[in-house]
């Protein structure tokens, strides 16, 4: 099963992702993952990446087509995958065409209001990483750990005008891969605004033979 989950911040991609990889027996490969990899192992294209990062700049095209070329030539995706944050522009999604052919394209759709109330709700614990949501998973005392008592945060990324910024910057990018891929009959539009398990049971839907 050869798949790329698309979808804005808040959908899930990466929980669901969770689920498909024990599910098909595929790896869950994140553009985000194999950047931190590289740099941690000091690999060339690790180094490349630091120095552009460090540079504030964006990482080009090339330097992430190279690394997910890569991790595809690794044997545990011979048999499928699940890319997440890849392709991300039209030059990436001709250039994944000509590394392998793909079984679907998973498009989560979730409106803006739910994703906003998702995102903005996270509160974390800085010492742990541990993460609460004020409606969905609140901790026991208002603001604090369960654990430790520490006060909760909310990251800064996690902020309304953040969460707004990001939403743009994801449909900018993403919408004429979605264009791309409905025009080849890959994509496949899924409801995510139900719990995991409800999203992903829509995806085995989907993908059943």
């Amino acid at each position: 099963m050869k798949l790329v989950f698309l979808g804005p911040p808040g959908a899930g991609k990466g929980t669901i992702a969770a689920l498909a990889k024990e599910h098909y027996q595929i790896p869950h490969i994140s553009t985000g993952d194999l950047f931190r990899a590289h740099i941690k192992e000091h690999t060339p294209l690790g180094l490349e990446v630091e120095a552009i990062l460090g540079r504030g700049d964006l990482v080009p095209d090339s330097v992430t087509v190279e690394m997910v070329r890569q991790r595809l030539g690794e044997p545990d995706a011979a048999d499928g995958f699940i890319l997440d944050g890849f392709p991300r522009t039209i030059a990436q999604a001709d250039a994944l065409k000509g590394m392998s052919g793909l079984d679907g394209v998973i498009n989560f759709v979730l409106d803006d209001e739910v994703i906003i109330a998702r995102l903005s709700g996270r509160r974390m614990c800085k010492s742990t990483g541990r993460i609460y949501h004020i409606l969905y998973n609140p901790p026991k005392r208002e603001g604090f750990d369960d654990e430790t008592g520490e006060p909760l945060i909310q990251r800064a990324d996690d902020q309304i005008e953040a969460i707004h910024n990001r939403l743009e910057v994801y449909q900018r990018q993403t919408f004429p891969l979605i264009d791309y891929y409905r025009e080849r009959n890959l994509l496949i539009d899924v409801d995510a605004s139900g719990s995991p398990d409800e999203i992903f049971a829509l995806v085995k839907e989907v993908l059943a033979p």
